[in-house]
Parts: C-alpha cells; structure tokens; sequence
C-alpha cells in the first residue's frame, strides 16, 4: 500500500507542476497571441496568395519586449516576414497600436502544404505603456523580423528617487 500510495503522490505532484506550467505559459502569452484577419475580396479564393491567408491558422504569436532605461521606452515587437513600410503606429494615452498586414508569399504553384503554423492577413497588437511618451519624437526600425520602437518619455516622467527627510 505504501508503493502506491507513493506512486499516486508523484503522480499528483508531477500534474499540479504540469498545470502550473501550462498556466503561466498561458498567462505570459495571453497578450502576444493576435488575430490575424485575411483580406476578403470576394467569395471566391482565387490565388495561392489567397488560399494560404484564407486557409492558414487566423491566430499567430508577436511576442513584445518593453524597456523603460528611465528617459525612454523602447518596445520590440517580433513580427517576421513583413516590410518597413507595412507597419501603423499609434500612441493613444498609454497604448502603443501596431497594425499592419502580413502577406503570404509562395513561389511556384506546385506542391501541398502539411504544415502551415504561420498566420497572414490584418492584425492589431495593444501594447501597453508604463509611462506617458511624447509620441511626436518616436523613432521606429524594423530589422531582421524584429520592429523596434523607441519612444522618449514626456518631461516630468522621469523616475526620480525621493529622499525622506526627519520632520
């Protein structure tokens, strides 16, 4: 009885650390899972272009970083497989809004796809701020699938320790 009574601890051990695993994954990944809407032209799916946006998963993972150095913030945002010039960026109060639209590229007509992972067409990622930016002098670059935004924070908003004095 002690074997098993044993076994049935491990067991119930190895599914709670199972559970919490599977629950900050969820947590941490909640925000950077984005629904990708594919471009509708008609009822017809007409290119492969087409049928790889219309066919393929509508959910994708851009994973965020955000940095405040204490003058700015910096968010990267992974988003492989797009153009410099398919981004819009926003600052609304304390949101940072990337929108865009990722196209399916094939070349060649012939072959069958088993996998397909990636998500394409419209998307908006929400990332939040943790202090107020002066939108006017952000920067943005996009290199290797990775979007940088460096945004300077606005005057005033820079963390300064306040000493306590004996009163």
């Amino acid at each position: 009885m002690d074997n098993l009574s044993g076994w049935h601890k491990g067991l119930s051990r190895a599914w709670d650390q199972l559970t919490e695993g599977w629950q900050e994954l969820r947590e941490r990944a909640s925000h950077a899972l984005t629904r990708f809407y594919p471009r509708r032209t008609g009822n017809e799916v007409e290119t492969v272009s087409d049928q790889l946006t219309h066919y393929g998963p509508g959910w994708g993972m851009l994973a965020a970083e955000v940095n405040d150095d204490g003058s700015t913030i910096e968010v990267r945002l992974e988003v492989p497989g797009m153009e410099p010039d398919g981004f819009d960026l926003h600052v609304n109060d304390d949101l940072l809004i990337i929108r865009g639209e990722k196209h399916a590229e094939r070349e060649g007509e012939q072959g069958r796809f088993y996998l397909m992972e990636r998500a394409y067409g419209r998307f908006e990622r929400v990332v939040p701020l943790p202090a107020a930016v002066d939108d006017s002098r952000a920067k943005a670059t996009y290199r290797r699938g990775v979007l940088t935004v460096r945004l300077p924070k606005v005057s005033g908003s820079v963390a300064r320790r306040i000493e306590v004095n004996r009163g």
